[in-house]
């Protein structure tokens, strides 16, 4: 899954990305940056 890193301001592929769901129901990716080990954060769709 490809996010945007805050830190390299580049969008790269996560590293260790796991499927979670935020309180509101929606589903999200989060890993981290694969060259700086910053959090990476993606929403995907409802379901």
């Amino acid at each position: 899954m490809e996010a945007y890193c805050v830190k390299c301001k580049a969008k790269k592929e996560m590293a260790e990305a796991k499927e979670v769901e935020m309180k509101n129901g929606r589903k999200a990716m989060k890993g981290k940056c694969p060259d700086c080990g910053t959090s990476m954060f993606r929403i995907m769709g409802k379901k």
